[in-house]
């Protein structure tokens, strides 16, 4: 078996770079950067045979669709942006639930008669005939930009790709709207933007990626298996409680929890491993049968024997 590491691409700073820290050391991980702060190769403490590269976050999209590197943490929006080709490249493995913003369709503030895609289409047809210009969207999201309009049918329109700031291009009469990342809106708000009602292209958050096109051998899926099954461990863990109830008591406590089994529940000694949001009418139930002290505690981890994200990894690579 080839001892070659697998190589990792994680964001190398700003808002993302400390997210994703957080998210490994939650898992247990920690990581260690060479060089210092402006190191730009780390290794994870607790995942051997891994060597981190840190890269801005559209290098990651890109050396995963490229196949530079075996896996990757990046946002979803640079990952589908990419092109439609990307899902025979990259295979996403989890959503890790930070860096999340939303790809939009925004129009001025003072075209009160447009809030749908539907009325874009129609004032785009209006705006070609009247002037024999097709209607300026702004944006550095140009492939899936063309997509959305493609699929609502919206062909009287021309992209003008974005340098900088996307949201300033209607103000300064580069465009008529934008197409852009925003997490809460202020700022399309704040240059007279609103967001169009039905024109979400993509609710994105960072994902945690693999990449297709790269070579793989066991060793580099075995690590993948190892660190996917501490993350998958560490969240659903997060949903359990186990309660545990004195020894002597044992068959009323058993019977009273009964109909939690069929809820995922599971029996542990003297006590049950449930859902946290089953918690309350668990405690309801083995308090009429009068079962008590009951206590409660969280598990940190959860581990199972398989990962359905590492197995679905293994089977798309196979040949």
């Amino acid at each position: 078996m080839s001892t070659a590491p697998l190589i990792m691409g994680l964001p190398s700073k700003g808002r993302l770079k400390e997210q994703c820290e957080a998210w490994l050391s939650d898992s247990g991980f920690r990581l260690e950067v060479e060089g210092g702060e402006r190191g730009y190769r780390a290794e994870i403490v607790g995942l051997p045979d891994v060597v981190v590269q840190l890269l801005s976050a559209s290098d990651i999209a890109a050396a995963l669709d490229a196949g530079d590197i075996h896996l990757g943490v990046t946002g979803e929006d640079l990952l589908r942006e990419r092109g439609e080709h990307v899902a025979d490249q990259v295979m996403l493995l989890r959503a890790l639930g930070f860096g999340r913003a939303d790809l939009v369709v925004a129009a001025p503030k003072s075209w009160i008669d447009v809030e749908t895609m539907a009325d874009v289409d129609e004032v785009a047809a209006h705006y070609a005939a009247r002037t024999g210009r097709r209607l300026r969207v702004a944006t550095k999201y140009t492939a899936q930009t063309r997509a959305f309009f493609a699929r609502l049918g919206i062909v009287d329109y021309r992209i003008v790709e974005s340098g900088g700031a996307t949201e300033g291009a209607p103000a300064a009469g580069a465009a008529e709207l934008v197409v852009d990342i925003t997490t809460t809106g202020a700022t399309l708000r704040a240059n007279g933007l609103k967001i169009l009602s039905d024109g979400v292209i993509l609710k994105s958050q960072a994902q945690l990626a693999a990449s297709l096109k790269t070579a793989w051998t066991a060793g580099q899926l075995g690590s993948v298996r190892r660190l996917l099954g501490v993350v998958e461990a560490r969240a659903r863990a997060r949903r359990l409680s186990l309660m545990a109830w004195p020894p002597e008591q044992s068959v009323r406590a058993e019977a009273a929890t009964e109909p939690f089994l069929a809820r995922g529940a599971s029996r542990r000694a003297n006590g049950l491993l449930a859902q946290t949001s089953d918690l309350f009418d668990i405690a309801a139930a083995l308090s009429a049968e009068g079962v008590g002290p009951v206590s409660v505690t969280r598990p940190e981890f959860a581990f199972e024997p398989a990962s359905p994200a590492a197995d679905a990894l293994e089977a798309r690579l196979k040949p």
